[in-house]
């Protein structure tokens, strides 16, 4: 969908708002702002305001979770950013493919049915969500483990997992799915299918959370990955096993 001349100048005018908001409480360094903002335009006026306001949403609960206990995290040296803020590759590794799903819907038109692309879409931030609450919470555990050998590392480190921190990656992709179905709801009535976002949705996006946790030990340690790259990639494994759960149980054919 393209949403009408009004409707998509009231959206990118908005979208321009946030990202100066972001910018100004140092959410955002001014690049990424930029950067966010220009995405988040293609994102609000091809895919409409659901769409945008799940991704705020996403981007406001990961301020609050970067910036909890700041101070302990900076001490600890395990803190993102110089203040809590997030710059260019970040914000590259969490909204290139949402937006690349609107414009894959746009240009293939009907091939790419409304349910599924926000299944996808919600996918995609349920796994930004568990992998940002699993980080900036799991390392204030005070204690992980490698998720490939079990083996105690520090907090922080790339692969380390915690009991908290999965815990925590649960919490996000769930919120995520349960915000989403109501945001689509509340755009385009009931008869939406629940389990599509309350099954399919979080279960990848708690799946790439891992699939990211083992690219950052195997890759990333060894300096073939950065962290933007493993990010993205984490995410795309969310998003393919939300289409293939979805082909499976019958929601998208």
């Amino acid at each position: 969908m393209v949403l009408p001349l009004l409707d998509a100048s009231l959206g990118v005018a908005l979208t321009a708002a946030l990202a100066v908001a972001a910018v100004a409480t140092g959410a955002l360094t001014r690049s990424a702002g930029v950067i966010a903002f220009g995405f988040g335009a293609v994102i609000v006026v091809l895919g409409g305001f659901p769409y945008l306001a799940l991704l705020v949403l996403f981007v406001f609960a990961s301020v609050l979770a970067t910036r909890f206990r700041f101070e302990e995290k900076r001490r600890r040296n395990v803190h993102e950013g110089t203040h809590g803020e997030r710059g260019i590759s970040n914000v590259l590794a969490h909204i290139v493919l949402p937006t690349a799903l609107v414009l894959v819907a746009w240009f293939a038109g009907s091939d790419l049915p409304t349910i599924p692309l926000a299944v996808l879409y919600t996918s995609a931030l349920a796994f930004g969500a568990a992998d940002t609450f699993a980080s900036e919470f799991g390392v204030l555990a005070g204690k992980a483990r490698s998720i490939l050998t079990g083996r105690p590392v520090n907090p922080g480190t790339n692969g380390g997992v915690s009991l908290i921190g999965e815990l925590w990656a649960v919490v996000g992709a769930m919120t995520t799915a349960v915000v989403a179905l109501a945001l689509f709801v509340l755009a385009s009535g009931p008869g939406l299918p629940v389990a599509a976002f309350l099954v399919v949705a979080p279960v990848a996006g708690f799946a790439g959370c891992q699939v990211d946790s083992v690219l950052g030990e195997t890759l990333e340690n060894r300096r073939l990955l950065t962290k933007g790259s493993t990010n993205f990639l984490g995410m795309l494994s969310a998003i393919i096993l939300a289409a293939v759960l979805l082909v499976a149980t019958g929601v998208w054919t």
